[in-house]
């Protein structure tokens, strides 16, 4: 009988130990006090931060995750995660909530797979990018359909079919010639959004993000860009038709590995649909024009998918448990996928940062360029590939590199001048959340112990 009792105890004190607080929908000033409390508990590895306002001036909130938040370390990637774009699908709001705690209490109980993740990741999770519309959805009876109540911000937009369209620009440059990354925005690109994808346009150009994921609801599939279909409108509808992006095969990887560490997403057969391996090319789905998903991909160094997550756009509460237990997972190993491909600093011959150095993968028409810091990453999928630097005033140089299965390759680039230099070249600066030049490695113990002490992370009032 002791035997059984030890083993019972034994797997209470795991369930404990893993099991997120609370398991309840949170209205906003819940959330609020949420990621407060995440970060109260954890204050040395989370900020909370807001990158701005809703329509009806709630804060769209984001907490990070990091060894030192505010503070972009060089060749450390950054990763973000996106929840309730759509306020009437809730449970990646929910489920960030619980991914937020969870990685706090596993941080504190020296869990070494998330203390690995934590320091060598800068993670940013954004629970909710659109309150106003959850509130409405929210005050609707339990039994009342929420498909389209709340999906909309205050003003009345589908916020998923409000970015610029960089799409059209991109399969003419294809055919004709022209950019493969970072498309620009049209002058008059802020007249025409609204305030929380304004925010989220600032936000994800103010950060050199390397990967994302966006969670949606009302379908359980990871959907990987494109979204909108190189096709034209056909009598009056949009053809659906597989539009692959440049990087596919790394889409689809990066699909697959959410799908099969979900607990039944792979198996294809949910909500009265069915996708092979629980994934799908967006617009092979159905076509949608000017999505947060293409943006980050035309516009940034950011590789992004959409998860859709719940048949039950608004799963009841008793539900909750389950799909955290469905996802948790997943969730993790995501995160995890930024760690792969190659990454290093691109410098002049002066070990000067060089920013915006663009960097080519030989038979990807798709570049990414280099940071603020002078640092780039480049997710690849195993192989050998021809690497390339350049940037103006320099002569570019080309390597070839042998990327692996695990960590991601270390590939630097210095650069010689071609033309005498006509503006100074960028040193590193100080972060937007808080200053600091030398990275860790640098910097003598004692210091960082004092600085660690000291650090009062910015909070945003309530």
């Amino acid at each position: 009988m002791s035997g059984l009792l030890s083993v019972f105890l034994h797997l209470f004190l795991l369930f404990k130990l893993v099991a997120p607080v609370t398991f309840r929908h949170h209205h906003y000033d819940d959330l609020v006090r949420t990621l407060y409390k995440v970060h109260n508990e954890c204050p040395y590895i989370t900020q909370v931060y807001s990158i701005g306002r809703s329509v009806k001036g709630r804060h769209l909130y984001v907490l990070e995750f990091s060894d030192y938040p505010g503070i972009h370390e060089p060749l450390e990637p950054e990763v973000k995660y996106v929840g309730n774009m759509h306020g009437n699908e809730v449970l990646g709001r929910e489920l960030l909530l619980q991914l937020s705690e969870f990685l706090c209490e596993e941080f504190r109980n020296r869990n070494q797979r998330i203390v690995r993740l934590v320091e060598s990741t800068r993670i940013h999770i954004m629970p909710s990018m659109n309150p106003d519309g959850y509130e409405v959805a929210a005050a609707q009876g339990p039994d009342i359909s929420r498909d389209l109540v709340g999906r909309n911000n205050a003003n009345g937009v589908d916020l998923n079919r409000n970015f610029p369209d960089l799409n059209t620009y991109f399969y003419y440059n294809e055919k004709y010639g022209g950019p493969n990354h970072h498309l620009p925005l049209p002058d008059n690109w802020k007249s025409q959004v609204e305030p929380e994808t304004r925010a989220m346009i600032r936000w994800i150009r103010s950060f050199n993000f390397v990967l994302s994921a966006n969670l949606h609801g009302g379908a359980v599939v990871a959907n990987y860009p494109y979204d909108k279909s190189l096709e034209h409108r056909v009598r009056g509808f949009r053809r659906t038709a597989n539009t692959p992006t440049p990087d596919d095969k790394l889409f689809q990887k990066l699909a697959k590995v959410y799908s099969y560490a979900h607990g039944w997403m792979h198996q294809g057969w949910n909500c009265g649909d069915y996708f092979p391996d629980g994934i799908t090319n967006g617009a092979s789905w159905y076509s949608l024009s000017r999505g947060m998903q293409d943006f980050n991909y035309l516009h940034t160094n950011c590789f992004e998918i959409t998860l859709e997550l719940s048949c039950d756009k608004f799963p009841r509460q008793e539900e909750l448990q389950r799909e955290w237990l469905g996802n948790r997972e997943a969730l993790i190993q995501f995160l995890e996928q930024v760690h792969q491909g190659i990454k290093g600093m691109v410098v002049d011959e002066n070990y000067n940062n060089v920013v915006e150095a663009v960097i080519s993968v030989s038979g990807i028409n798709h570049d990414v360029t280099s940071g603020d810091h002078g640092d780039y990453f480049r997710l690849l999928l195993p192989g050998t590939y021809t690497v390339t630097a350049t940037a103006p005033g320099f002569d570019p140089q080309t390597v070839s590199v042998t990327v692996g299965p695990g960590e991601p390759k270390l590939v630097n680039f210095q650069l010689k001048r071609s033309v005498p230099q006509a503006t100074p070249t960028r040193r590193v600066p100080n972060s937007g959340h808080g200053g600091r030049v030398l990275p860790k490695k640098m910097q003598p113990q004692a210091a960082r112990k004092k600085e660690m002490e000291m650090k009062q992370p910015r909070r945003v009032p309530v």
